[in-house]
């Protein structure tokens, strides 16, 4: 009896986790009809999206065409199996299922992979540093102070009022926010200038399947964020983008926390995408969850670990400024940025104090792999908002942080449309108060958007058709096509975090840059002799 009982304690435990219901991701394994699709690319996309692709130069590629629908109607049909959310991207759907019955799934011929969101499914575990931590921290990164104000000091903290003053406000530029929930957002006096100029484009309740995401039913975190970019109350509130259009996502259920809110944010970013969206904001970060298995550790935020955080790397490839608040763990246990904002193609923004201090609630950096985060910081201690009730007041949160610096950098990207996301966040880190110093807790510091702007407008700049820098995307090796009459250039290559990786002189009859040795992503290259600079994406496989 001795020798059977542990076999037995065994088996019930393995009972109980072939019982438990499981969050998975099921990769498959083709799409239909992508020939077709990427021949006409409007049967996928808006004309929008189209236009602001071509106009930086991405690709439309097999990620955008949707996921086989007839897949996901026959892994809805498979016993025990809930579809909760799907991403094109990926090509994956999110399922929910015991283990016997995700199991059952590789049998079906269109499965290529499944993922379990609980690691030790997959023959790996995350480190149970993880579950020392409070399970709902990061998860809506606010703290009410109920203090009232204005919006003044916030925007005069990054030189946003500037580019207002020159009429950069916003319009033409469209903006998504992904969030718990936007109460009354279609009532609300503070929203009446962006409903009447028909700039509320609309939204999506990911979590309920449903068009009803303003309901007053739902938590107010979004409303507040939404204020700090579209609020406006004659001579009391300014939001960063008042001009600006919006999509309004739901993908946070406030009342819990699993590993699905990160599929409905990829999906969120998919749909973001194919209207043509300009930028995202996101004032969430993920790292722990209601159940531990799920749980991250701090080694994960390592910029491709966390499923939200592979998305936006992706929504950055697609052209796309992903701006994502830092979290609010700077005092507690965790310390550092939640996903995504550990990703290198978010834009991570910290919470400052109205004297420009850091606010100590702010998750510091850097990622696990060493990369410096936040990449800037703005208001973030007793920001102005606007609540649900229509009142201005006061909170505390990056959740403000970053919706105060996305208004304003949708507002710089008007000035400056040429720009790729890429361009345009290495020009707002270089005006950031810690530039030449970067640390911890303030990243590049507060940035200067009037001299970012000025910056720009004053650099000079090669005739975009005088060089071509090909093949775009590279593998081992790009070529630079010289124009008549020059005959060398000096050429500088950085990360899209601003690290120099090559920095060397090209000439036109040695014009081949060896690329082999980098490591796949997104790079800058940038071109500079004495006629002036141009600066190019390249993406590197």
């Amino acid at each position: 009896m001795k020798r059977l009982l542990p076999f037995l304690l065994f088996a019930i435990a393995f009972q109980t986790v072939l019982a438990q219901e499981q969050h998975a991701w099921v990769y498959l394994t083709d799409k239909e009809n992508v020939s077709q699709a990427l021949a006409n690319p409007i049967t996928i996309m808006t004309q929008k999206a189209i236009d602001r692709k071509n106009a930086h130069g991405v690709a439309i590629d097999a990620r955008d065409v949707p996921v086989n629908e007839s897949y996901i109607t026959t892994l809805k049909q498979q016993t025990g199996i809930t579809v909760l959310a799907k991403s094109k991207w990926f090509n994956c759907v999110h399922i929910t299922g015991t283990l016997t019955d995700i199991g059952a799934l590789t049998s079906l011929a269109f499965v290529d992979s499944i993922d379990y969101a609980d690691d030790t499914l997959d023959g790996f575990s995350r480190s149970a540093e993880a579950q020392l931590h409070n399970q709902h921290q990061d998860k809506l990164e606010v703290l009410v102070d109920f203090n009232y104000g204005s919006a003044t000091a916030q925007a005069e903290q990054i030189n946003a009022h500037k580019l207002h003053e020159l009429d950069y406000t916003g319009s033409g530029m469209t903006i998504a926010v992904m969030d718990s929930g936007f109460p009354n957002v279609s009532t609300m006096g503070a929203f009446q200038r962006m409903r009447d100029n028909g700039n509320l484009l609309g939204g999506y309740n990911f979590p309920d399947r449903s068009t009803d995401y303003t309901s007053p039913s739902l938590h107010n975190h979004g409303t507040l964020v939404l204020s700090d970019m579209a609020g406006y109350i004659e001579n009391q509130f300014v939001g960063t983008a008042p001009d600006a259009s919006y999509y309004l996502f739901r993908t946070e259920n406030a009342s819990s926390e699993t590993p699905v809110e990160e599929s409905y944010w990829v999906e969120a970013a998919e749909r973001a995408d194919s209207l043509g969206v300009d930028v995202i904001n996101t004032s969430l970060g993920y790292n722990t969850f209601d159940d531990a298995r799920y749980d991250y550790a701090t080694t994960d935020m390592d910029g491709n670990t966390a499923f939200i955080t592979k998305g936006a790397n992706i929504a950055f490839e697609k052209g796309m400024l992903v701006v994502n608040s830092a979290g609010n763990s700077g005092n507690a246990a965790w310390g550092i940025i939640t996903a995504p904002a550990d990703a290198a193609g978010a834009f991570t923004v910290g919470a400052v104090t109205a004297t420009g201090a850091y606010a100590s609630f702010s998750s510091r950096g850097p990622t696990a792999d060493g990369r410096v985060k936040p990449d800037t910081m703005a208001r973030g201690s007793t920001a102005s908002v606007i609540n649900q009730g229509n009142s201005v007041s006061s909170a505390s949160g990056t959740s403000f942080s970053s919706p105060i610096m996305a208004g304003a950098l949708t507002c710089l990207w008007q000035a400056l449309p040429d720009l790729t996301n890429a361009e345009l966040m290495q020009l707002v880190r270089e005006v950031g108060s810690t530039f030449a110093t970067p640390t911890i807790q303030m990243g590049y510091g507060i940035p200067d958007l009037e001299q970012a702007l000025n910056n720009a407008l004053s650099s000079p700049q090669f005739n975009e058709q005088q060089f071509l820098v090909s093949p775009n995307p590279v593998t081992n090796f790009f070529d630079i096509r010289f124009p008549s009459g020059v005959n060398s250039v000096q050429l500088s290559m950085y990360t899209i975090l601003g690290k120099q990786v090559i920095s060397k002189e090209v000439n036109s009859a040695d014009n081949r840059v060896d690329t082999s040795h980098l490591n796949t992503g997104v790079y800058l290259v940038q071109l500079l002799s004495s006629q002036g600079k141009q600066t190019y994406k390249l993406i590197k496989q």
